[in-house]
């Protein structure tokens, strides 16, 4: 490791290392200015050329922007400077030499394409805006893994690799398992479940999912970051309950500990959700879209929501709102009926006025009303056995839920891409870096 110093925490009268990126070089004829860049900020470096000698001339005349280098120097006030003071180096070492024909420009001064951007998505990562979009990224996922500790959930890790879907369906990628027929899990839905119920009864995860769905859109990935949520003992007014909780908790966390980040990005001020969030019938759901004369044709009562519809919808909620009582027939077999009206589920979505970020709610808990369930959607019990066959041992009730990582900074953001808050996206074009 260098025993050295990052930029933002340098002050007037030390001698101090700093190691970092070349940002910018600006030669004046007898002065030669170096910008350096680390994580924290930029620091400007001064070189007087008559009191060099040749080794360091010959040292910044190989310098290119994006090579790294190591300076050694007294830190002097200079109201001019960046930050109001300047690096006199007495030493600098090369680390690393760059390219000087750079992919793109990581001081923003060149804009490039997002697609170029994801290919050389190590030199993006150089810019501050995106360098700020994963910092608030990283601390949404941190306040809401606290919240989760704070509520007595722990954390679960379950399979990637299964031998059925969550769901069954043709969104699956079918992978080679040693002569048997293995796919990338849709979900931790089901394994989930079975932890809450065994015993732990309040669990969560942060971890990815992969769907071979062939939507190719700004919101869509084949592989996704989930956060997800079970616990026993819970209804699913209660699971609606964490899910708002939870919005709001990474909202006020990155508005207290992300506003350099979110200056950096245009945001002056994030808006803050208020819950309890609103709730509409899925029934007041189709008469909203439909009302709003947005749709090419109207929707039925049965129908699933078109993005164009959650997006009619969202414009007249302008919040952050639930759907509920959905159609017990376009809901996943684990969803369970409502009693005293069967053809209603209690699952339930929770939307951003631009789309969803939530699918939850409460799950069959009753052996023979699940394998009724299974057998009404075409899938086969024998299929699910390692699921099905537990729940004849004492299943109790139990909710959850999980939520788009992705998405959720995505709409925080208001950004117009899902790739701009994933590091290495997953779709159907593009499978490298």
């Amino acid at each position: 490791m260098y025993d050295r110093t990052l930029i933002n925490s340098s002050t007037p009268g030390g001698t101090i290392t700093v190691i970092g990126w070349v940002h910018e070089v600006r030669d004046l004829g007898g002065l030669t200015f170096l910008l350096l860049r680390d994580r924290s900020g930029i620091l400007q470096a001064k070189f007087e050329k008559e009191n060099l000698s040749q080794e360091i001339l010959s040292l910044l005349d190989q310098l290119y922007r994006e090579s790294v280098v190591l300076l050694t120097g007294e830190i002097v006030e200079e109201k001019r400077a960046p930050n109001g003071i300047e690096l006199i180096p007495k030493t600098i070492e090369i680390i690393s030499l760059s390219d000087p024909n750079l992919p793109l420009d990581p001081s923003g001064k060149v804009t490039s394409e997002l697609s170029t951007r994801l290919d050389k998505r190590c030199i993006d990562l150089r810019r501050p805006e995106s360098r700020s979009i994963f910092e608030i990224r990283s601390e949404v996922q941190r306040s809401i893994r606290q919240h989760f500790y704070d509520i007595d959930c722990i954390e679960i890790n379950t399979p990637k690799i299964v031998a059925t879907g969550t769901e069954g369906g043709t969104d699956l990628f079918p992978i080679a398992y040693f002569g048997k027929e293995a796919f990338m899990n849709q979900s931790p839905q089901l394994f989930k479940q079975l932890v809450a119920g065994g015993g732990i009864e309040r669990v969560f995860e942060i971890g990815p999912i992969f769907r071979a769905e062939e939507h190719n859109t700004t919101r869509h990935l084949n592989e996704a970051t989930s956060i997800d949520f079970e616990a026993a003992f819970i209804d699913h007014e209660m699971a609606m309950e964490v899910a708002e909780e939870v919005i709001s908790i990474a909202y006020h966390s990155v508005s207290e500990n992300c506003h350099e980040q979110l200056q950096m990005l245009g945001i002056q001020k994030l808006t803050l959700p208020q819950i309890p969030f609103p709730r509409i019938s899925y029934t007041n759901a189709i008469e909203i879209a439909n009302e709003s004369g947005d749709l090419p044709e109207p929707l039925n009562w049965g129908d699933d929501l078109s993005t164009q519809a959650e997006r009619s919808i969202g414009d007249i909620m302008n919040s952050h709102y639930f759907i509920t009582d959905w159609p017990s027939e376009i809901k996943p077999f684990y969803i369970q009926d409502q009693d005293e009206s069967p053809e209603l589920s209690k699952g339930f979505d929770l939307m951003h006025p631009s789309m969803e970020l939530v699918s939850g709610g409460q799950r069959e808990n009753r052996y023979e009303f699940l394998i009724n369930a299974l057998e009404n959607q075409g899938l086969n019990p024998s299929d699910f056995e390692f699921y099905v066959d537990m729940f004849r041992y004492g299943m109790p009730p139990h909710s959850g839920w999980g939520m788009g990582a992705d998405r959720l900074v995505m709409s925080m953001l208001q950004l117009d891409n899902v790739r701009e808050v994933v590091l290495f996206p997953r779709d159907r074009n593009r499978l490298a870096p």
